[in-house]
This record gives structure tokens, sequence and C-alpha cells, in this order.
């Protein structure tokens, strides 16, 4: 009995003397704390007493007893919530953003009829971008002479990209001087194709 007695009094002692000497500052490593349910069993069934605390309390006071003989696992934060026994939650991604915009203007041609007159007939083919006028050009204009020269004018004056038509956005344009004929036949033909569109 006296054997057992001095074997556990020498092992808390050498336990006690190397734990003070690990927890010391400068030693370089602390003591983790061991849970009671681990702590050595000195012969005789009790277990041995626990260390004092490497936290800086003063030797021979004695720490506060634990609530809890198990271990509490510390979730590390690069673990999935699968692994922590917890439910997997799926983001879907967020729905993409709709603007309110004007729909793109289409571009179209339309062409009038024929209209005959004093020195030949003619069509007028306007493009439209959405109901805006863009070019306009005659067709079927008689070339060379004096008549040929009356629709070069009325040609120069009413057609293209920034002509009397684009610009008036309309029939109602003024007669060329000298080709009263051909501008007539031109503004005909140009409201029929301003009506079909």
């Amino acid at each position: 009995m006296r054997r057992a007695l001095l074997a556990i009094t020498g092992l808390a002692a050498g336990t006690t003397a190397l734990v003070v000497l690990k927890g010391a500052p400068g030693a370089g490593q602390a003591t983790p704390d061991v849970p009671a349910a681990l702590a050595p069993v000195a012969p005789g069934g009790s277990a041995a007493p626990e260390p004092p605390s490497p936290t800086g309390s003063a030797p021979g006071v004695t720490p506060s007893p634990r609530a809890s003989s198990k271990p509490t696992p510390k979730p590390s934060a690069d673990r999935s919530a699968a692994s922590r026994g917890g439910t997997r939650t799926r983001t879907t991604p967020a729905a993409p953003r709709t603007t309110t915009s004007a729909p793109k203007a289409t571009t179209r041609t339309v062409t009038g009829p024929s209209v005959t007159y004093e020195y030949g007939s003619l069509q007028v083919r306007i493009t439209l971008s959405g109901s805006r006028i863009v070019d306009a050009t005659a067709i079927g204009l008689p070339l060379g002479g004096q008549s040929g020269q009356r629709s070069d004018d009325v040609q120069a004056r009413y057609s293209g990209t920034s002509g009397e038509v684009v610009a008036r956005q309309s029939a109602n344009l003024s007669t060329v001087s000298g080709a009263t004929y051909t501008s007539t036949a031109y503004k005909q033909s140009l409201q029929a194709a301003l009506d079909k569109a």
C-alpha cells in the first residue's frame, strides 16, 4: 500500500514538473488540454490530478471542473456543410435583368408604281428604317437630251440620303423649275410608295 501511494505521488509530481517546464514562457509549445476521459489513470483506479492550466494560473490553484468529459470538435472553415452534418443548400444564379428598350428598327424597301408622263415613265423606290424614310431614288428616268437633263435635275433635288424626300419625310416636295412633268410623276409614284409602306 505504501508503495502504491509513493508511486502515485511520484507520478503526480513528475507530471506536474513536466507540465510546468513545457508550459513555461519561451518553451515554444503549449501543452494541449487533455480531456478528463483521456487522462492517465493511476494504479488503484483513480484518475491522476489535472495539471495546472498553462494560461498563467498560480501553482496550487486548481482549475475549474470541466462541464463535460467529451471534447467538442471545432469545425474547420474549409469543411463543406455536408461534412459538418448540416444540410447543403444550392444557390441558383439570379435571373438576368431585362431592360426595356425600343425594338430595333427594321429596314425595308418599297417601290411605287410606274407613272407615265410627257417624257416617259418612272418609279420611285424608297428605303425606310422603321417608319422613317432614309433613302429615295427614281428608276426608269429617260436618259440623254432635254428630258435626260430634266431627269438629272429632279433626281439631284429629290433623291439620295440627303435629298428633299428624306428631309421632308413626305411627298410634299417643291417642283423643280423646268421639270414640272417629271416632278409631278415623281411625287405621284412617291406618294403611292408611302401609301404602301
